[in-house]
């Protein structure tokens, strides 16, 4: 492993990327377009509690935990002797659709509490300033002191036919890690077939880099798995559909990962294709808060269980799986009761008995909002 990683950095074309915030939705992009350009790309490690901890030391307590393990990881690749780091300032990802101050201003951050010297690549997306996706690429070719139109405008198409292949597979069903297997290492991908019958079904919502983290989310996805529960994700749902739940709840559309975060769990929520829905958030995270607040509304409306988990670095991992736990059999009992109820009404008239049995899944609809109280929330 040290003699390959010493082969990569006799190159003087590679590039470290820390497997933090953007990377997980996002670096199949990345990939494919440093790959295009002729760059390694050099992955930090996997989280640790000791990469988590060596990020901390540099910033202040209260800084959210995701920036904590970005800081982590970037020390990391500073560790393993990688100089040129790619760090983006993603500001906003539609007109006036923006990310939290904290991942607008990752490039300033860095610069402020690593003292280390190396080259920061650092390229900005801001779609509220007519900076798309082809100035983003094009600032980070120009870093990189490449200025070839016509090659920078050839990686930008490669770069969309990893992340395209990436999101065909995930949306079709692969899991996270086996989508991105196939793209990077160039693989066909399993066939799906169904092995198993779960017993309930949720949907995730949850950032990416809080929910594909192993470390971070504490396993939350192969936790479910053991439990016998199938859970979507974010990757499960075309952006339009994500977009068209958000509209039909009522809500308008402001964070950068709203359609991964309210648009994922109104798709799920509106079709009944669930028993119940996790929010995982950092603790403290502000755009988490106000979108699971956003979720539990319309959960209350449509009686459907919401467990929300947070998380830091702090968190226990024999407290999280027991609400986990906890969240799983009242589900389980739920769905098992709702089963059991139209049989009962059945039996009892069929006796005669004209006693009325209440359906419970059908005591709260959704809630007739009027236009000016849309009016209103929009505000």
């Amino acid at each position: 492993m040290d003699s390959a990683l010493n082969n990569i950095k006799s190159n003087n074309k590679v590039i470290g990327i820390p497997r933090a915030i953007s990377y997980y939705n996002n670096f199949p992009f990345y990939y494919g377009f440093f790959k295009a350009l002729g760059y390694e790309v050099v992955l930090s490690d996997k989280t640790t509690t000791e990469i988590i901890n060596n990020g901390s030391k540099y910033l202040v307590s209260d800084t959210c935990f995701p920036i904590k393990v970005y800081v982590g990881h970037l020390v990391n690749l500073l560790e393993k002797g990688i100089k040129t780091i790619f760090v983006p300032s993603i500001q906003s990802v539609d007109f006036k659709i923006n990310n939290c101050s904290k991942v607008r201003g990752l490039p300033e951050i860095i610069r402020n509490v690593i003292n280390e010297e190396f080259t920061m690549i650092e390229p900005t997306l801001d779609k509220t300033e007519n900076l798309g996706i082809k100035d983003f690429c094009t600032q980070t070719a120009n870093q990189l002191e490449i200025f070839d139109e016509n090659l920078i405008s050839q990686a930008i198409q490669h770069a969309w036919s990893y992340y395209d292949k990436f999101l065909d597979l995930t949306h079709k069903g692969h899991s996270y890690e086996h989508a991105l297997d196939c793209v990077i290492n160039a693989k066909d991908p399993e066939m799906l077939i169904k092995t198993r019958d779960y017993e309930v079904s949720v949907v995730v919502m949850a950032h990416g880099y809080n929910l594909f983290d192993e470390r971070i989310s504490l396993n939350l996805l192969k936790k479910l798995e053991q439990m016998n529960v199938k859970a979507y994700t974010g990757l499960n749902v075309s952006a339009e559909d994500a977009e068209k739940a958000i509209t039909e709840l009522g809500e308008i559309r402001y964070w950068a990962n709203e359609l991964d975060l309210t648009g994922t769990a109104g798709h799920y929520l509106l079709n009944r294709k669930i028993d119940g829905i996790i929010a995982l958030s950092a603790f403290g995270c502000g755009p988490d808060s106000l979108m699971v607040d956003e979720i539990a509304y319309h959960c209350r409306d449509l009686n459907v269980p919401l467990i929300h988990l947070t998380i830091d670095e702090h968190t226990g991992e024999a407290g999280f799986v027991t609400r986990l736990e906890a969240f799983v059999d009242m589900m389980i009992r739920r769905k098992r009761l709702e089963t059991i109820r139209p049989q009962i009404h059945t039996d009892k008239q069929n006796s005669g008995n004209t006693e009325k049995i209440i359906n419970y899944t059908n005591i709260k609809k959704l809630r007739k909002q009027t236009t000016e109280t849309k009016e209103v929330e929009a505000q």
